[in-house]
């Protein structure tokens, strides 16, 4: 079975993945295959440069092809991406029929910026079975 996470709860990131799925992952005991990763709001702190947690997923994320990505707002407002937000016009609250240009930055290798569309399209040659919300 193939899953995607979305960590959107606090400490998901942090406690969740950190102390529980991420050990998995490492010790290749986790039992699926997990495909991406979706962070919002502070959970995206972990994929800092420098981070512990953050680093070492990284490393099992290109060992395993696992996506890694964060809301571009919620990256945007912590200063992890420049740029604007991808799909939505900060000024009038409009959606944009063309993306935005949002980067990450100070963040680990690997690392992608998006909202839904963006998590969809990259997920779209290995969708999950079963997306699961933490």
């Amino acid at each position: 079975m193939k899953v995607a996470y979305v960590f959107v709860t606090p400490r998901a990131a942090s406690y969740k993945l950190g102390q529980m799925i991420l050990p998995q992952l490492e010790a290749g005991v986790h039992g699926v295959e997990v495909v991406g990763m979706f962070f919002f709001d502070d959970n995206t702190f972990v994929l800092r440069a420098g981070d512990p947690i953050g680093e070492r997923l990284a490393k099992v994320s290109v060992e395993k092809g696992i996506l890694l990505m964060m809301c571009d707002m919620c990256a945007l407002e912590r200063h992890l991406a420049t740029g604007a937000p991808r799909w939505c016009d900060p000024i009038s609250g409009q959606g944009r029929t063309a993306p935005a240009v949002c980067t990450p930055q100070g963040t680990v290798d690997g690392v992608q910026v998006g909202c839904f569309p963006d998590l969809y399209a990259a997920l779209a040659g290995n969708p999950p079975d079963q997306v699961i919300t933490l």
